[in-house]
Order: C-alpha cells, then sequence, then structure tokens
C-alpha cells in the first residue's frame, strides 16, 4: 500500500491552476493559515505575512517563528497528542521532512513550478519542497575593519581579533554547527580554541549579524550571511561568501502542507505563492533553475563550499551531531541566555479558530 501510494505521489502532476483560482478556494475555505517557521526573532516573518495578505485580501495568514529544532519537537507532540496547529511546516531541520514523510504525516503536493525546482531542494514524492536558499557564513563591517579586512575566517584565531566577533552559539543551531565543523576539518582545533577567546556567542543565527550591521562588532559569524559579489559600495557590511575559499553553509529551507491541516486550500496557495516567479526573483539566491542568481554570482550548488549535500547528510546522522555538539562545547562553554524568539509553549498560533 504505502508502494503505491509512493508510486502515485511521484506521478502527480504539478498544480495547473492559477494563483487567482487558488486564492478563491483559500477565501472558499475561510481564509485562515497557519505557517511554523523556522527563524530568529518573533517578527522574522511579518514582511512576509504582509506581502501574503496583500497579495490576497481576505486570507489571513499567521506565522509562527521559532527555532526549527523546538518547532520539530512541537509538531511531533501535537501529532502524538492529536493536536495539531500548523497547516503548513517552514523549518531547517530537514530531517524532520524525511522522517515525516515516512511516517505519513505529510501531504504529497507539487506545486506549480515544482519541475523547475533543482533536485537538490525537493522530494520527488512532494512530500516537502524548498522555496528559500539560506546561507551561513562571514561578514564584516567595513568602517570597523578599515584596511584590515579579513581576508578568511582562518585569521580570526589572530589575538588582534579579541573582542571584535560576535558568532551565534555553534552547539545551538545545526547549521552554525555544520558550519563550524567544516571550519574545524579546514583550519583544526587549534583554530577553534583561538576565535573563541575573540568572540563574544549569542543566541539567534542573526544576532551577529545585527551586531555587525549596527557597528558593535567588526565581524559576525556563523550565522545569516547574504550572498555577495562585493558590487555595492554603499553596503556597510561585507559578505565572505561566497568570495573566498572558505567553506560555507546554504540549504533550501524546506516547507511542507501537514496531512490533517485544517487549512489545506490555503496552504497550497502559500507554497504556490512562495515558489513564484514574483517570490523567486530577488536579492538571494532561487531554488529555481529558471531563475537567474544575483549579479556577480553563480547559481548556490554550482559553488562546492557550501556544502549543498553535506548538510542533509549532517542532519540525518543525529548521533554525530550530538557528538560534535558536545566537543564544541569543550571549547566555547554551554549555551547561555533565553531563545530570542522567546517561550511559546506546546500549541502557539492556536489561539483563533
Amino acid at each position: 500500500m504505502a508502494t503505491s501510494v509512493a508510486a502515485a505521489a511521484r506521478t502527480a502532476a504539478e498544480e495547473s491552476r492559477s494563483l487567482d483560482q487558488l486564492y478563491a478556494a483559500a477565501k472558499a475555505e475561510g481564509g485562515r493559515l497557519v505557517v511554523y517557521a523556522g527563524g530568529d526573532w518573533k517578527d522574522q516573518q511579518d514582511d512576509t505575512e504582509k506581502a501574503f495578505e496583500q497579495r490576497f485580501p481576505g486570507v489571513e495568514v499567521e506565522m509562527v517563528v521559532d527555532y526549527s529544532k523546538y518547532h520539530g519537537a512541537r509538531v511531533d507532540n501535537q501529532l502524538a497528542t492529536q493536536s495539531l496547529v500548523p497547516d503548513v511546516v517552514q523549518l531547517q531541520t530537514l530531517q524532520d521532512f524525511e522522517r515525516w514523510k515516512r511516517q505519513g504525516v505529510l501531504m504529497p503536493y507539487k506545486p506549480a513550478g515544482f519541475g523547475k525546482v533543482h533536485d537538490r531542494f525537493k522530494d520527488a514524492d512532494g512530500a516537502w519542497i524548498a522555496t528559500d536558499v539560506l546561507a551561513f557564513g562571514a561578514a564584516y563591517n567595513k568602517d570597523l575593519v578599515g584596511a584590515d579586512a579579513p581576508d578568511s575566517v582562518r585569521d580570526l584565531a589572530d589575538p588582534k581579533w579579541k573582542g571584535r566577533i560576535s558568532s551565534a552559539y555553534p552547539n545551538d543551531d545545526d547549521a552554525t554547527l555544520y558550519l563550524y565543523s567544516r571550519y574545524v576539518k579546514r583550519f583544526g582545533w587549534k583554530w577553534l580554541e583561538g576565535m573563541a577567546r575573540n568572540t563574544e556567542f549569542l543566541r539567534g543565527s542573526d544576532s551577529a549579524g545585527t551586531r555587525t550591521a549596527a557597528g558593535e562588532k567588526a565581524v559576525g559569524l556563523g550565522g545569516w550571511v547574504t550572498p555577495d559579489a562585493g558590487n555595492d559600495p554603499d553596503a556597510e557590511t561585507v559578505g565572505m561568501i561566497p568570495r573566498t575559499d572558505d567553506p560555507f553553509v546554504a540549504w533550501g529551507q524546506r516547507e511542507a502542507i501537514m496531512r490533517d491541516a485544517r487549512h489545506p486550500a490555503a496552504a497550497k496557495l502559500f507554497l504556490n505563492w512562495q515558489l513564484s516567479k514574483e517570490r523567486q526573483t530577488g536579492d538571494g539566491w532561487s531554488v529555481r533553475t529558471d531563475v537567474a542568481p544575483p549579479a556577480g554570482l553563480k547559481r548556490v550548488w554550482q559553488y562546492g563550499n557550501a556544502g549543498i549535500d553535506g548538510f542533509p547528510a549532517f542532519m540525518r546522522d543525529r548521533a554525530a551531531a550530538e557528538r560534535m555538539r558536545q566537543r564544541m562545547t569543550v571549547y566555547i562553554g554551554e549555551v547561555e541566555g533565553a531563545p530570542t524568539p522567546g517561550h511559546l509553549g506546546t500549541h502557539p498560533g492556536a489561539t483563533k479558530p
């Protein structure tokens, strides 16, 4: 039975309805949608909410932002207690989507444009699809580094950088953990020992970048970085990816519709909108093969130092990830501080009918 279901999903056609037709179905359903989105700040997805609701008046979306590892555990708890809240999950915990597919709790669905999505960024059966390419690496503030800009992350172990670096905790966020594991493989554990002495570690994958952009730290490491070809003379910060050969981490943030979603029509509208060219064309890399990369850059899957294949494999091997996490902790200490989105409890987003 499972084999026949998978085969049917694999051969299922892409969505053929237009966004306007999907919009009509979402309104008829009740005009409500809940998305659990991985992120760092409560208001991080406010622009997405606003853009969606302006594009589709009368369809309300609530995007609940929390660290992906907490959302994944939250969804597991809700499934176990038959109290599922989200219609759509949009998370960094790539391994959860593969497990949820095996458990049969995701709705196989291929939004319009599915065939144009790079194979690394979609499940062949449509159980999940990536709609955003995210990248973690390093960046520096041009004014604060002056003529002393680092040529490589390797330089950051030098004592001259003491107190001038912020980084996300690698033992708090798995993408940062994978990034640091690649740094250590390239530069060695002695590099980590020296770099850690120079660095303020923070919760939240964009906290270091925020400090760098604000001029509080010269270098931000281990979190979100906008791909940078070095073409913008007015930019306050300069991303070191992919302009150096340092390792960085890029992945497709996966999205899926839950099989028991209460608002499946609105969920389908959301995925189609997210994957549409109007949303995929912008400053960053696209998951689509028919959308050009930012000026001066190649497509993300053409960078050998991006870890496109390595990160999903790292996320699958939870035992190895935990060993690496504890080894990092020996060097930098335990994670301290409250989670940046706050404490959301077991069922955020469930307050409205």
